[in-house]
Formats: structure tokens, C-alpha cells, sequence
């Protein structure tokens, strides 16, 4: 019995698969095999070499020294590792150094080697720095190629070796490589020292040039450095591109290493084999079923069928039966699925609550067996064994209800953050203001000196490693990044006012290249139109928006920011998070510097900006939870702004994109205020058609009589509840009447009230009085009730509310933003 049938019997719910995790091994292992490393040779001429031949090669150029004293330190230090090499088993010196043990103790090796030294009497002070020379030559006369985790983790100077490398081996292509530097002054010191220092690493563990570097080597590195120092050293992606730059990898690798090590797009069999389906048939069925569907969807809409059929359905199904291998489910079967599906499992002890996006599930499974029992009448062979009544019936998947309350919740929604919009927009305005400023001045002092920033005091940090970075030591000790805090403050102001003008998608934002800003000459005028033209996304359909002078603003501040020396925007290539495909490189308006390149911004970054813009507002919604806007609100929020202000929906259709018109009028939320405002023209209406004197002003004995009504509710007992010009209907019997309500200061005139009524009724019964009995317990019966109600009103505790507390400032109530 498997382990995953063991949970099933057990009631475990297994872990959730790793998706992402699993798909960026799978990236890294497909780019290992399709870029493999170079073999290792085992032997080469040269490391066969006797040790007088290889004393000779080091002494003459290029490897010796113009230098007398240092060429006499290189010959000592070659020596010395040759002898030390000479006592370990081997007929090569290749041989000989794995034989040494200096592999496998990383930086500990020179101790094993001072050790032999003090046997040998080698006592010098500078021994250790000749045993380095002559090890470092030895590498660059290719006598020995140590391993690339020992050459990461030894100690040896990077720097060094590329020096000697540079004088010895190949000048030519290392001289390629610092020229690509110098073409890349954004490059920071770090990343220079970086991308020579891997060069060097891979050219003294495999041999050759530059030139002959492949992809696998480099990741062969990156795997060695993970393995030394738990995650490969910084920049990577720089170290890359220089590289290939500078003529490495070859003509087939990719442009950067992200687009080697991207998930891409996965066959239907990896999209159901990463669900560990354990029925085979139905595996097949569904691999089958998805490569049917496969040419009319996109790579997005597959990944999300697969999801649906292998995880929710199948694999759902398999851990709560196990063995099952039947798609004609039993009713019981098919009726717990579908509840499993329509709640979310709870906390221990609690509930679950309601799953809003089951219905996708169940559409989707509908739709699975109804394609196989048509596909069953064209091809029975192939399809006819697989056609069984369907579990979701069609009544499962139509919900009004909850359409109807999907609705009411987007519009609660929109109408929460509508008005407070204008204070997302001037607080990310008047961040982007300050931190510019701040900058500014950090940059116009020396490092050391202090400024002003805000009525704050800071303090310039020298940088830790020269780059492009500014620091600034604040007056709370914190250390901060002004470079950082400028470039997320702009970014976050210009994705906040082009979502807000336009009402576009988030990935319709992030396609946004400089050739989409184009020129319309109105014919009748002559007139010049900015467009913004948007490229086909969802519903794979061009549109053009009309570019305000507001907007056009803020896309003129970040194509200034973006521009080169020369007015162009960089080409950077995008990574579609849909189809799983890198497009080509383009001017994309939406870039930002990471570390030392350009990037385009993701997703998940505008998410993040909008988040932290909105936690400097300190707004919050309803629930007094900080208040949360998502790229697809802006969306409904204009649409819903554009309709209230006037514009038509067929206007508004074409402009967000949709090919329903009933799909637009789905954002507009609608408003109280709209209700309020025809509601109020009815009854203008109304009192239009009714007598004018019914609306008169009252006269001064009206308006007496109407307050002398509520002067006259006060009795003995209590208030008398009545409305006014009502006519009393007890006949002023109050120990009778509901509306009559005591007054708990009363209790004791109420309570001799029912005594004196106790006593009458009990000398009527004795004196045979048979017609005052009966009014005399009606009114004992009052007074009973009147009784009850106020020890019911003296029986509740008072409660301290305490004082009144001002809320925390929201946009109802300030509309102020703070700094």
C-alpha cells in the first residue's frame, strides 16, 4: 500500500504540491540537459608534463615576470607546489592533486601544506603567498584544474587568477569582457569584480578561453556556489549577460538567465503528471482530453483546466476514495465532491466556509463529460467507454444568488474606495515629491555630511561598495536606501495615475511599450490627438484611449526617466505570465533598475506598490482593516466614475474593452446616492399633483396644539405613548392601555394601584357585585403588566460605554493625508 493511500485511509489531507517550487526545478534540470557542462578529460597534454618541463614553461613568457624578484618568488612557489604535488600517488599532476585531499578541505588546504613545508624546513615568511603564485601558475600553464566547488570555496583570489589568466591564456577574450564592462557604466563595482571573477573560475576548472565557456559551465558554477555558500553569489543575471557579451555560451543562448531558467510552457502530460494522478485510464483520459482542447485555448486557460480536472476533481476524489477508477460516480460519491467543493475546509472545531470560485470547478467538470459523450457519437472507439452521466447537473451551475451577491459585493467594494481615490493619488504624489527631494540632497552633499529632508536629519553614509546607490543614516539610527525609496515612490505614483486614467488591465499596463503613444490629426480641425494605443490582451482586441493632459504628464515623466543619452527607452524583454513565453525585447514604459539591470516590473510588484502606498494613507475600510486596492479595482472604479459622470456605456464598453455591454454595466456599482436622487424627484413629483394647501405653513395655535400634545402625555404613572390628534380609545383607562409607559420612580404608586384593585375585586366577589368583577381584574391585569415592566426595566444593569473616541482618519471623516 503507497504512502499517499496511507494518508487517504488516515484522514490526512496531503500537503499541497509546490507548483512553482517543482516547475523552477524542472526549468533548472531541462536547462542542465539541454546546455550540459563539458566533460571532464581526465588528462591533457600538458598536466602530463615531467617536473623539468613544467619548471621551463613557467620561466619564460609569458608567464615569467618582467620583474627579477618576482620571477624568483614564482619559480620558488612553483617548486613548491610541484614537490608537495610529487609526494601523492598519481602518473599525472591532475592525478596527483585529487590524490592530495585538497578537494575536499576547501579553505584548509594550506594547512596541509604548511604542515609538509615545516617538515621540509621551509620556514620562510611569505611562504604561503609563494605556495598561492605557484598554484595560481600551475592553473594558468593548465598543469592542474582544480574543482569549481574548491576553486568557490578555497580562498584563491578570483582577481588574481583573471590577471594571470588575462597574461598567459587568452588576453584577447578577457580584454572583450572588461571592454563590455566599460560599455556598462551602470555596472557596479561588485558586479565587474563578479563577472571576471566566474570567468576566471570556469576557465581554470575546465581549460580553454573565454570563448569556448559554455551554458552548462555556468550553471555547473552556480550549482557549486549553492552548494558552498547555501545560494549562488550576487549577480548572477549580470554575470550572464557580460558573459555572453563577451562571446561565451555561443549563438544559442538565450538573451539573459532568466529566460533560461523560466517555467515555460508544459505539455498537457507534465500539466496532470504534477497531480500524482494513481488511476492510469482516467490519466490518460484527461492527458488526452486537454490535447483536444489544447488548439483553441491559450497556455493560461489549459494551466487552469488541468487545475480544475486533475486537482479538484480527480486527485480530490482519489484521496477521499481511494481506488476509485470510474468516471460514473455513485450519487454519494458525486454529492460529497460537489460539497467539498462549494466549502472551504475550516479551523479545528469550526465551520468551513463558502468556496466562491467552486462554480469554475464545476463548469468545468460539466463541461468535461459532456465533450466526451459528443465525442463518444463521432469516435465511439476511442471516446464511447468514457460516456456516463454527468455529476454537475445544470442546475449546479446556475446560481443567481450567488451572482447576485458576487455583484453586491464588487459594488460594496468600488463605492468603499471610489472616494478615497483622490487620497491615494495625493499621498503617492506627495511621496514621490519628498523622497526626490530627499535625494537630491543627499546628492549634494559629500558622504559624512548632514542634511535636512522634511524637518528630518540625515546623515550621508559612505557606500559600503561603490555602485549607484545612495545611503543616508537617519536621525532614529536606521540606515536607508534614498536611491531605492525614490525609484519605489515613482513607480508608485505612475502606476497609481495611469490605472486610475485609464482603467486598463494590470497586464495591459505592463505591455505599454513607447510605440504605444501615438498621433491622431482630427480631419474637420486639424487638430493632434494623443492615443494610447493597447495592445490585444484578454479579449484579444487593439483599442485606443484618448491620452488627458494629466495622463500624458506622467507617461512624459516616465519615458524622461527611462530614456538613454540618446532619447530611446531600452529594450527589454517581458515575460508573460500567461502564455508562459518570454516576447521580444521591446521599449517597455514600465521598467525599473534591479540591482545593475533593467527589468520589466511584474505583477506582483504593482500589487506590492499599491499595497505600501496605501499603508502610508492610513486608510481603512469598514471593518477598521487597512484598506486593500487590487490593479482590477482602478478598473471598476473608473468605469463606474465614467458612466455616473455622463458618459454612455456603449462609450464606456469600447473604451475598458468588452465585448458585452451587460459586462460593463456589471462594474458600475450603483450608488445610494442615485437612489436617493430619483427618489427625491418622485416625490417632487408627487407633491407637484397633490393641493398646495396640504403643505402650508402652520399657524401659531397649530403649532401650540402640536406641542401641547406632548405636554399633555404626563400622568401620575408615567408618559402616554399616543400619536398626535389621536383620540384616546381606553377612555383615559391608563392602567389599561399599551401605550401607557410607567415610570420606574412610580413602582410604588403602581404597586398600591393593584393593591386597592386586589381588595375591590375580592369585595365584589364577596358582596356579589358579578358585574364590576369583570372590569375590576381587566384593570388588576393592567396594573400587573405596568408592574412588570418596570422590574423588568430596574433589573437591567447600566453599562459604561465610556467616552467617545475619534476614529482613526479615513476618508469620511479626513479627507487630510499624513506624511
Amino acid at each position: 500500500m503507497t504512502a499517499r493511500l496511507h494518508k487517504a485511509l488516515e484522514g490526512q489531507v496531503p500537503a499541497p504540491v509546490r507548483l512553482r517550487r517543482e516547475a523552477r526545478q524542472a526549468a533548472w534540470d531541462a536547462s542542465h540537459a539541454g546546455f550540459p557542462a563539458r566533460p571532464d578529460p581526465g588528462e591533457w597534454p600538458a598536466t602530463r608534463l615531467g617536473h623539468d618541463a613544467v619548471r621551463g614553461l613557467i620561466t619564460r613568457l609569458p608567464f615569467a615576470a618582467p620583474n627579477p624578484g618576482t620571477r624568483n618568488m614564482q619559480v620558488r612557489g612553483v617548486n613548491l607546489v610541484l614537490d608537495w604535488l610529487a609526494g601523492f600517488h598519481g602518473r599525472t599532476w591532475q592525478q596527483r592533486w585529487g590524490a592530495s585531499g585538497a578537494e575536499d578541505t576547501g579553505r584548509g588546504w594550506k594547512q596541509g601544506c604548511a604542515d609538509w613545508m615545516d617538515a621540509r624546513g621551509v620556514h620562510a615568511g611569505n611562504r604561503m603567498d609563494e605556495l598561492s603564485i605557484g598554484l595560481i601558475l600551475a592553473v594558468c600553464a593548465d598543469i592542474v584544474r582544480p574543482g569549481l566547488p574548491w576553486l568557490t570555496a578555497s580562498g584563491v583570489s578570483a582577481g588574481a587568477l583573471a590577471r594571470n589568466l588575462e597574461r598567459t591564456r587568452d588576453q584577447a577574450g578577457l580584454a572583450r569582457l572588461r571592454a563590455a564592462l566599460d560599455d556598462n557604466s551602470a555596472v557596479a563595482a561588485g558586479a565587474r569584480h563578479a563577472a571576471i571573477g566566474r570567468a576566471a573560475i570556469i576557465m581554470a576548472a575546465k581549460g580553454g578561453v573565454l570563448s569556448e565557456i559554455a551554458v552548462g559551465d555556468f550553471l555547473e558554477l552556480l550549482d557549486a556556489e549553492r552548494e558552498v555558500h547555501g545560494r549562488p553569489r550576487d549577480y548572477g543575471a549580470v554575470s550572464w549577460r557580460l558573459l555572453r557579451q563577451a562571446g561565451a555560451f555561443g549563438q544559442r543562448a538565450p538573451q539573459t538567465l532568466a529566460q533560461l531558467l523560466t517555467i515555460g510552457q508544459r505539455s498537457p502530460t507534465e500539466l496532470i503528471d504534477r497531480y500524482q494522478l494513481a488511476c492510469r485510464p482516467v490519466r490518460d483520459l484527461i492527458v488526452d482530453y486537454l490535447q483536444e482542447r489544447q488548439p483553441s485555448l491559450d497556455h493560461g486557460s489549459l494551466e487552469s483546466l488541468a487545475q480544475h480536472l486533475g486537482r479538484n476533481f480527480w486527485a480530490d476524489l482519489e484521496h477521499h476514495d481511494p481506488g476509485i477508477s470510474s468516471l460514473n460516480l455513485p450519487p454519494a460519491v458525486a454529492a460529497a465532491w460537489k460539497q467539498r467543493m462549494r466549502t472551504r475546509p475550516g479551523d479545528t472545531g469550526q465551520p468551513g466556509g463558502q468556496r466562491l470560485a467552486s462554480r469554475h470547478t464545476l463548469m468545468s467538470v460539466r463541461a468535461f463529460y459532456l465533450d466526451l459523450a459528443c465525442w463518444a457519437a463521432e469516435d465511439p472507439a476511442r471516446w464511447g467507454q468514457w460516456a456516463v452521466p454527468s455529476p454537475v447537473s445544470r442546475a449546479g451551475i446556475q446560481s443567481r444568488k450567488e451572482d447576485r451577491r458576487r455583484k453586491s459585493r464588487m459594488d460594496s467594494r468600488t463605492r468603499e474606495r471610489l472616494p478615497v481615490l483622490p487620497v491615494l493619488a495625493r499621498s503617492a504624489a506627495d511621496y514621490r515629491d519628498r523622497t526626490a527631494k530627499t535625494l537630491k540632497a543627499a546628492l549634494a552633499v559629500p558622504p559624512g555630511a548632514t542634511f535636512d529632508a522634511g524637518g528630518r536629519s540625515l546623515t550621508r553614509a559612505a557606500p559600503r561598495k561603490v555602485g549607484i546607490r545612495t545611503w543616508a543614516h537617519d536621525s532614529d539610527g536606521s540606515r536607508r536606501d534614498l536611491t531605492w525609496e525614490e525609484d519605489h515612490a515613482f513607480w508608485s505614483w505612475a502606476i497609481t495615475e495611469v490605472l486610475r486614467a485609464t482603467g486598463i488591465r494590470c497586464e495591459e499596463l505592463l505591455e505599454l511599450t513607447h510605440h504605444s503613444l501615438i498621433q491622431y490629426r482630427l480631419p474637420s480641425t486639424g487638430e493632434i490627438v494623443p492615443l494610447l494605443q493597447i495592445a490585444p490582451s484578454k479579449t484579444d482586441t487593439e483599442r485606443l484611449l484618448v491620452v488627458s493632459p494629466d495622463l500624458a504628464d506622467v507617461l512624459a515623466d516616465v519615458i524622461t526617466r527611462l530614456a538613454g543619452p540618446d532619447g530611446k527607452i531600452p529594450l527589454t524583454a517581458r515575460y508573460d505570465e500567461h502564455e508562459h513565453v518570454w516576447l521580444p525585447p521591446a521599449p517597455l514604459l514600465f521598467q525599473r533598475r534591479s540591482g545593475t539591470e533593467l527589468r520589466p516590473i511584474s505583477s506582483g510588484t504593482v500589487r506590492n506598490m499599491l499595497n505600501a502606498a496605501l499603508a502610508r494613507t492610513g486608510l481603512t475600510d469598514a471593518a477598521w482593516q487597512p484598506l486593500i486596492f487590487t490593479p482590477h479595482d482602478f478598473r471598476r472604479m473608473f468605469i463606474t466614475d465614467a458612466i455616473l459622470t455622463g458618459l454612455p456605456p456603449h462609450i464606456a464598453q469600447v473604451i475598458a474593452g468588452h465585448r458585452n455591454i451587460n459586462v460593463t454595466i456589471g462594474y458600475k456599482a450603483v450608488y445610494p446616492e442615485e437612489v436617493i436622487t430619483h427618489h427625491q424627484a418622485f416625490i417632487a413629483r408627487r407633491r407637484a399633483l397633490r393641493p398646495t394647501e396640504e403643505y402650508r405653513t402652520p399657524t401659531d395655535e397649530e403649532w401650540e396644539e402640536f406641542l401641547g400634545h406632548f405636554e399633555r402625555r404626563k400622568l401620575s404613572v408615567g408618559n402616554c405613548g399616543r400619536a398626535f390628534a389621536t383620540p384616546c380609545i381606553h377612555e383615559h383607562a391608563c392602567i389599561r392601555c399599551p401605550m401607557l409607559w410607567p415610570d420606574p420612580a412610580q413602582r410604588t404608586r403602581i404597586a398600591e394601584i393593584r393593591d386597592n384593585l386586589t381588595a375591590r375585586v375580592a369585595e365584589a366577589e364577596r358582596e356579589g357585585w358579578l358585574g364590576e368583577i369583570e372590569g375590576l381584574k381587566i384593570s388588576l391585569a393592567g396594573a400587573n403588566e405596568k408592574l412588570a415592566q418596570v422590574n423588568r426595566r430596574r433589573g437591567r444593569q447600566p453599562v459604561d460605554l465610556g467616552f467617545p473616541a475619534l476614529p482613526p482618519p479615513t476618508a469620511c471623516n479626513k479627507m487630510t493625508v499624513s506624511p
